[in-house]
């Protein structure tokens, strides 16, 4: 973006009182109203005072009341940006609720993401880049996507390998073409809350199959397939979300073992796989004519690309893609180009490795402050077993009066014996610093009495 397109905003600046508070008024407005975005860089102070007419010292003043108020922060060496701000965050909330990865240790995502955009609008033609595309991918895309996955799958054929615009769509996608209304699907008692929200979009019923520390027991899963027929099993096999527990690989061979019996598919949503520095076969590369596979970037690169990658069971692919071309035509060429080259110059492992990195700084904080939570290594959150006396609904409340979003069970549980327990999730925050003083907050909370923090609607 040009210098005088970044500054467009500067129209609504009027004259006729204090200049200063009339820039801080117009930027307040500009963002309020969406013509500037979080992340967005801001044009020079000098920039701003020649294309004003003012002094500079002016401009500074402005920028000093912004940056006092929340609404912009300035990066040595590299500029000012306005705020990614959240609705809670502008009232003081800090996020411990999203799920998603840290920033990556020594690198910096926005400066990579130009870099790499840059490159691919020099060397692409743009109408052809913003046209339509194959859905499910072009094959550097695919072939892109099979080198990410090798480490958990190793070798599969590219035509079995499709790309989805996330996880979210493609698991949606895979749920429509195995099931319908009032069919049912086997879940793990917590689960992802993406997957309770398509089932109750397509009329699914989720049956709960009861779990022990290394994941869902294969005899109650065998049992259960056998009673109720079911058209799919749902699984989250590594760094579960949200108990944080990886399956074995005895145990990955027996749950696919008691699924055969009866040809029921496993979906296996492995939006965590890579993240483990080693990690386990993933259950497509130990039954490739059973298994759905959806790995998203999301959880381990950033959500922003929107990008996830599906193996289809062998000759599945093509079904999978005449349905994602109903649903969600394609993905987006600009992230799916960033990727495939993030992918082939080596640039997504080094970012995979700053997250790791990240990541098992925050777990060893976490565990300082909250020595009983769980978590796997490479992980991005944590879980924690609530005490009986706290509630999940009346300790989320609790905190969300003190500037803290928590998640609890509640989000994730399919039938009333789920059990109790808080996803702590680390990525939220930028700096360490501050998920420090939250984590500290959430300690002295579950510390306190609930009948000593007033009265709350349950």
């Amino acid at each position: 973006m040009s210098p005088k397109s970044r500054a467009s905003w500067l129209r609504r600046v009027e004259r006729g009182g204090p200049i200063y508070l009339s820039i801080l008024h117009a930027l307040e407005q500009a963002i309020a109203e969406g013509e500037l975005q979080p992340g967005e860089q801001l044009p020079t102070q000098r920039a701003i005072a020649a294309e004003l007419g003012i002094d500079l010292t002016t401009v500074t003043r402005a920028y000093a009341a912004a940056t006092a108020q929340g609404l912009i922060a300035g990066a040595v060496g590299r500029g000012t940006f306005v705020t990614g701000r959240t609705s809670d965050d502008e009232v003081g909330m800090v996020d411990l609720s999203m799920n998603l990865p840290p920033p990556p240790k020594g690198l910096s995502l926005g400066r990579l993401l130009k870099e790499t955009s840059q490159a691919i609008l020099e060397r692409t033609d743009a109408q052809t880049l913003m046209a339509y595309h194959p859905p499910g991918g072009s094959l550097a895309q695919r072939t892109a996507g099979l080198s990410w996955l090798a480490p958990c799958l190793g070798p599969v054929a590219a035509e079995r390998l499709l790309v989805a615009p996330g996880a979210q769509a493609a698991l949606t996608t895979i749920l429509g073409l195995l099931a319908g209304p009032g069919d049912c699907v086997i879940v793990e008692p917590l689960t992802y809350p993406g997957v309770r929200a398509t089932a109750a979009h397509l009329g699914l019923r989720l049956i709960p199959c009861p779990v022990d520390e290394d994941g869902v027991t294969p005899e109650a899963l065998e049992a259960l397939c056998a009673e109720h027929a079911p058209k799919a099993i749902y699984l989250i096999p590594t760094l579960h979300n949200p108990t944080t527990r990886t399956m074995s690989l005895a145990r990955r061979e027996a749950v696919i073992a008691a699924a055969r019996k009866t040809a029921t598919p496993i979906i296996e949503d492995d939006a965590y796989g890579r993240l483990p520095p080693t990690p386990q076969p993933a259950l497509a590369s130990l039954a490739p004519d059973l298994v759905w596979h959806v790995a998203t970037t999301a959880k381990t690169l950033s959500p922003g690309l929107r990008i996830a990658f599906v193996v289809a069971p062998d000759a599945a692919a093509q079904r999978f893609a005449e349905a994602l071309r109903a649903t969600a035509l394609m993905v987006s060429p600009l992230s799916a180009g960033v990727l495939t080259a993030w992918i082939r110059e080596g640039t997504a492992e080094r970012i995979l490795e700053g997250v790791r990195t990240e990541s098992a700084e925050r777990q060893a904080l976490a565990r300082e402050i909250l020595p009983h939570a769980k978590g796997g290594p490479g992980g991005v959150h944590l879980w924690l077993d609530l005490p009986a006396h706290w509630p999940g609904e009346r300790l989320r409340q609790t905190a969300q009066t003190r500037g803290l979003s928590l998640v609890t069970a509640e989000a994730f549980a399919v039938g009333p014996q789920a059990g109790g327990g808080l996803r702590i999730s680390l990525g939220g925050p930028a700096r360490q610093t501050v998920l420090a003083q939250a984590l500290r907050s959430v300690a002295a909370i579950l510390d306190s009495d609930p009948a000593g923090v007033g009265r709350l609607v349950v």
